[in-house]
């Protein structure tokens, strides 16, 4: 099918395109990031932490019985194989809330805030795509 470009697979994107991956990161940058994050969290991978998967994004219909996953940081690879979401988690952070992921449907892109020291591991990490947003008040 591949020779067709005009074929498509279940009336999606062409076969021989992969589409992005809007509002979740794609499988190497999570379980990047999820070290990164294991490297310069507190606890490193015994972090406690909480996701959240927008319910949008499961095609929910219950919007007033919401839930927040929560667990180890060593294991929040796993996330990525929620049965229920083929993506990341929507947000992501620690008990202690030092830092917080924002993966944004809309802007395909995921947000990291935190300490200095896990913005500049970010920006110099060769798997991750990282870029310092304007800081205004």
């Amino acid at each position: 099918m591949r020779c067709f470009p005009s074929a498509r697979r279940d009336g999606s994107w062409p076969v021989g395109i992969e589409p992005p991956t809007e509002g979740s990161l794609d499988r190497p940058t999570w379980d990047r990031l999820v070290d990164v994050l294991v490297a310069h969290s507190t606890q490193g991978p015994d972090t406690r932490v909480l996701a959240y998967y927008n319910p949008l994004m499961l095609s929910a219909v219950d919007f007033d019985n919401l839930h927040v996953r929560t667990g180890r940081l060593g294991d929040a690879h796993a996330l990525y194989d929620n049965p229920d979401a083929d993506f990341s988690p929507s947000n992501l952070w620690p008990e202690d809330r030092s830092w917080i992921l924002c993966t944004d449907y809309d802007l395909w892109a995921t947000k990291a805030v935190g300490p200095e020291h896990l913005v500049e591991a970010l920006l110099r990490d060769p798997v991750i795509e990282a870029v310092r947003l304007p800081w205004t008040s």
